[in-house]
């Protein structure tokens, strides 16, 4: 009789000391309506911390990530690139300066110096001054003044009307601008996805690291307890034991949380550079925080937007497609090639007397270019093999695009399904709380233990475990369909 009312009494005490300790442990569930405020607890941070939103974390990256810089030089590439084609159409100042002398006799002094000015259009003149004298002087090159100006045009009406070489190397590399555009997007997304990868990890290693610290405080509270009704004889040897199972129980989580929580900071501090070009450690006392809920992003209309986007302006599709027009452009050049080259060839000569006076009905020369291969087997070939690759490049881009198009669907599906996973496990975790709170009356009804409720509280910290996971896991995937749809630094307008 006396141990009965010694058990009583131990059970009106552990009934008191472990109302006390799960009680606070409530604080610590999550996401369901009734349990979304209890969590406060774990995402009300000190003012002492710093926070990091993902979009303070991708202006980290996008001004100083040594690999968003290199991609950046993409753009000064193609810049130069097409500055080399444009040299084609430099001017060239061009001299040539012939001198013979043999036994004390002048045999020809020739000297000819000219500007040509290559044009867009297929007209290329040519201004300069040509003077000879030599006892030996070619007769064609005899001038009968001191010196003789001329100006000539020469004129492609075959071979080179349309499109030439120099046109042709120029569009080519606008084109190519266009190229390293899409491929710096491509590179600068590709960086920001796992970076975001790697800042959802951080943030659940972050609060799950706080979880774990309020665990520990509760079953630090509830072992010193237990040890006190013990050392009072209102608590028997056994349960001291078993609050200090659960006690060694949290402190290992702890020291699990705290290592992946360390380790994900470490991975973090990859992406962070300073303005001098020096790593930067990502501190203890910064910690992630949770954007605000986009109520557009699961509608079907969304998804349609994201699709047109990614048809649009994806830049895989995008070098795909000006891969398509550069290779329109080599056709039409090799199509050039199977037309005969003739070119016509006019210079107008200054007057006997010298100066710039010139009769362009008397005084000229005139001449006529035309060459033409009689197979052309190599023009037939080079055309035949464009028009292949451009056969190719279509079917590549018809499979590329249908391939994006399912990624786009296929991320937005597992965005909305882990988005009701998510509601699921907050009202799973929700339960687990009514669950406890029906342990802990039958605690005060006598018809419960330590034991009993310490399974509750393990099966309650599970579910708010994973209700953090799947947080995360969603902003990951949110982070998947950007990347999916090909938006610009993974941003979006809405």
């Amino acid at each position: 009789m006396i141990r009965r009312n010694n058990l009583t009494g131990t059970g009106r005490r552990m009934r008191a000391l472990l109302s006390t300790g799960i009680l606070f442990l409530l604080s610590l569930s999550s996401t369901s309506a009734r349990c979304q405020s209890a969590l406060d607890a774990v995402f009300m941070l000190p003012d002492s911390v710093l926070t990091m939103s993902l979009d303070e974390f991708y202006g980290i990256i996008l001004a100083y990530h040594p690999v968003v810089k290199q991609a950046s030089l993409l753009n000064s590439v193609a810049q130069q690139e097409i500055r080399l084609a444009r040299g084609n159409f430099d001017p060239k100042v061009n001299t040539q300066w012939n001198l013979k002398e043999l036994d004390d006799k002048s045999y020809y002094n020739k000297l000819n110096a000219y500007i040509a000015i290559p044009t867009w259009f297929p007209v290329n003149p040519k201004v300069g001054v040509e003077q000879n004298e030599g006892v030996y002087l070619n007769p064609e090159n005899f001038i009968t003044s001191e010196r003789q100006y001329y100006a000539g045009v020469s004129i492609p009406i075959g071979r080179g009307l349309f499109t030439d070489e120099r046109r042709a190397a120029v569009k080519q590399a606008e084109l190519f601008q266009d190229i390293a555009i899409a491929e710096q997007v491509k590179v600068v997304n590709k960086i920001l996805l796992q970076a975001a990868k790697d800042y959802w990890q951080w943030y659940y290693t972050y609060y799950q690291y706080r979880l774990m610290n309020r665990s520990v405080e509760i079953a630090e509270e509830i072992f010193r307890r237990v040890k006190l009704n013990a050392a009072l004889g209102e608590a028997s040897v056994i349960d001291t034991v078993q609050a200090k199972i659960i006690l060694q129980t949290r402190l290992v989580e702890q020291q699990e949380a705290i290592l992946a929580f360390q380790n994900a900071g470490i991975i973090l501090s990859n992406y962070l550079w300073s303005e001098q070009r020096e790593p930067l450690q990502l501190s203890n006392s910064i910690a992630p925080v949770l954007g605000e809920a986009d109520g557009q992003l699961l509608r079907t209309s969304y998804l349609e937007e994201l699709l047109m986007q990614a048809r649009e302006n994806h830049p895989e599709l995008l070098k795909l497609k000006v891969k398509l027009e550069q290779l329109e452009v080599e056709r039409r050049l090799a199509s050039e090639f199977l037309k005969p080259q003739l070119d016509l060839n006019y210079t107008a000569l200054s007057q006997p007397s010298g100066g710039w006076d010139m009769d362009l009905t008397n005084n000229y020369k005139f001449g006529l270019d035309f060459s033409f291969p009689i197979f052309l087997r190599k023009e037939r070939s080079k055309v035949a093999l464009t028009k292949l690759k451009i056969q190719h490049t279509t079917f590549e881009q018809q499979q590329t695009q249908r391939e994006i198009l399912n990624e786009v669907n296929r991320a937005f599906n597992e965005l909305t399904n882990t988005n009701t996973i998510v509601q699921q496990q907050s009202e799973m975790a929700n339960l687990y709380d009514r669950l406890l709170q029906a342990e802990l009356l039958n605690l005060e009804n006598g018809e419960s233990d330590l034991f009993k409720i310490s399974i509750q509280q393990e099966k309650l910290i599970q579910a708010q475990t994973k209700v953090l996971k799947l947080k995360a896991e969603y902003e990951k995937q949110k982070a998947l369909l950007f990347w999916a749809a090909g938006l610009r630094n993974l941003k979006t307008e809405n």
